[in-house]
C-alpha cells in the first residue's frame, strides 16, 4: 500500500531528531487501520512525504513474515536501481523458501535456550507508557573507551562484541533482578553464508537466529567487562548451518514459539545492513535505518545498532535504549561510569567491581 503527503518543514529543521525515536512518526508513516496485521494486510506500508526544503522521507513498514531486514535492503535497492532508469534489478529476487524447510523427520540436534519457556514471575516486562526511550551516540573515543575497560586478550573484538557485552551489563545492573536469576541476551545473526554453499544472494527471506548467551545477573554484574564480552562472542559463534537446520526442526516439532523475552535483550546490528545506501536518485540517505528501538509489541527488550554521522560530523553508531524511567537513570549512570573513569589495569580486570555491586 502506497501512500504521499507533504509537509511544511525542511530537513535541517529535524536537527539531531533524525534518530529514534522520530518526532512525528504516526504522520510519517499514517497506520492505516487494519494494516499491521499478519494475514489480510498489505506486505508493505510505505509513505513518500515532501519536505518543504525539496528533501523528501521514506517511511516503510514490512511484514516480517516476508522478509528479514537484509531482504528488505534488496527491495529498496532494488527500486532505488529502477528508480534511476534500470530495466531490471541487479541482483534478481529468489524465493526458494524450501532451502530452510526442516528436515523429514525433524530433529533438535542443538541447544537453543533462546527459545526457553520462562515464567515472568516478578512482573519484568513494562508497559510501553512507563518507559523512558532514549538514543546513545557512541563514536570513536566511546568505543575505545570500552576496548581499554577489557583484557589486552580481549581487544581485538568487534565493535559489536564490546558494544554489546557494555550495553548488556549495563541494562542488567540498571533493572536490578535478583541475583540468582538468569539473564539473557540475544543477538541477530544473518546466516546466509552459514551454509554450504550459502543461500543465494537474491534471498530475501528470513535468514536469521537468535543465540542466546545465559547467565545469573550476580555474575553478569558483579564480573569485570571482559565477563560479559566472552559470553557474547561465544553465542554469535554458535550459528552454524547445522544450527540452523536444528532450528528449523525446532520450530516444527514446537509449533514456532517466540524467543523467550523475559529479562533478555535482543540486540540486532544494522551498521552494514545497507539502508543508508540505497539510492531513490537524490543520492544517498542523510539517515537509513529503524524509526523506532526498544518498542513495540515488546517494549524494552530490543535495540539497534544504527550507522549515524552526528552533527559534529562524526561517524559512529547510534542506539535506541527504553527502560522504565528509574533504570533508565541508573543505566546512564553505569554508562557514564564506564566512558569517563580511569579503565583498569591489567593487574585489576580480573577483581569484582566495588562499583557496580554498590549500584546493586
Amino acid at each position: 500500500m502506497f501512500m504521499e503527503a507533504d509537509a511544511d518543514v525542511t530537513l535541517d529543521q529535524f536537527r539531531d531528531a533524525l534518530q529514534p525515536p522520530f518526532p512525528c512518526l504516526e504522520e510519517l508513516l499514517f497506520d492505516v487501520p487494519g494494516s499491521s496485521a499478519v494475514l489480510d494486510a498489505p506486505v508493505l506500508l510505505i509513505q513518500v512525504t515532501r519536505l518543504k526544503c525539496g528533501g523528501f522521507i521514506v517511511a516503510l513498514r514490512l511484514n516480517h513474515t516476508m522478509s528479514d531486514a537484509a531482504g528488505l535492503v534488496q527491495f529498496m535497492k532494488a527500486v532505488g536501481e529502477m528508480a534511476r532508469g534500470a530495466n531490471t534489478p541487479s541482483i534478481l529476487p529468489v524465493w526458494e523458501r524450501e532451502l530452510l524447510d526442516a528436515r523429514d523427520p525433524p530433529r533438535i540436534t542443538c541447544t537453543h535456550r533462546e527459545y526457553d519457556q520462562v515464567e515472568d514471575t516478578k512482573g519484568t516486562l513494562m508497559a510501553l507508557d512507563d518507559m523512558d526511550h532514549r538514543s546513545f551516540f557512541f563514536g570513536a573515543a566511546q568505543m575505545a573507551a570500552l576496548r581499554g575497560r577489557v583484557p589486552p586478550h580481549q581487544r581485538a573484538s568487534s565493535t559489536f562484541e564490546i558494544l554489546t557485552a557494555c550495553l548488556w551489563r549495563c541494562r542488567t545492573i540498571a533493572l536490578q533482578p535478583d541475583p540468582e536469576e538468569e539473564v539473557r541476551m540475544l543477538c541477530i545473526v544473518n546466516a546466509r553464508t552459514k551454509f554450504d554453499p550459502p543461500l543465494p544472494a537474491g534471498y530475501y527471506g528470513n535468514a536469521f537466529a537468535f543465540p542466546v548467551a545465559v547467565t545469573r545477573a550476580d555474575r553478569l554484574c558483579q564480573n569485570q567487562l571482559g565477563y560479559a564480552l566472552e559470553l557474547v562472542k561465544k553465542a554469535k559463534a554458535d550459528v552454524t548451518e547445522e544450527y540452523m537446520r536444528s532450528l528449523a526442526d525446532l520450530m516444527v516439532i514446537r509449533r514456532r514459539p517466540h524467543f523467550t523475552v523475559v529479562r533478555s535483550f535482543l540486540v540486532s546490528d544494522t551498521t552494514k545492513a545497507g539502508f543508508g545506501d540505497v539510492d531513490f536518485g537524490w543520492g544517498k540517505a542523510v539517515y537509513g535505518g529503524p524509526a523506532k528501538g526498544g518498542v513495540g509489541a515488546i517494549p524494552g527488550v530490543a535495540s539497534f545498532y544504527i550507522p549515524f554521522r552526528n552533527r559534529q560530523g562524526e561517524d559512529g553508531i547510534v542506539v535506541p535504549v527504553c527502560l522504565p524511567a528509574p533504570a533508565m537513570r541508573r543505566f546512564m549512570q553505569e554508562l557514564d561510569a564506564l566512558l569517563k573513569e580511569p579503565a583498569p589495569t591489567a593487574a585489576t580486570t580480573d577483581k569484582k567491581s566495588t562499583f557496580v555491586l554498590s549500584s546493586l
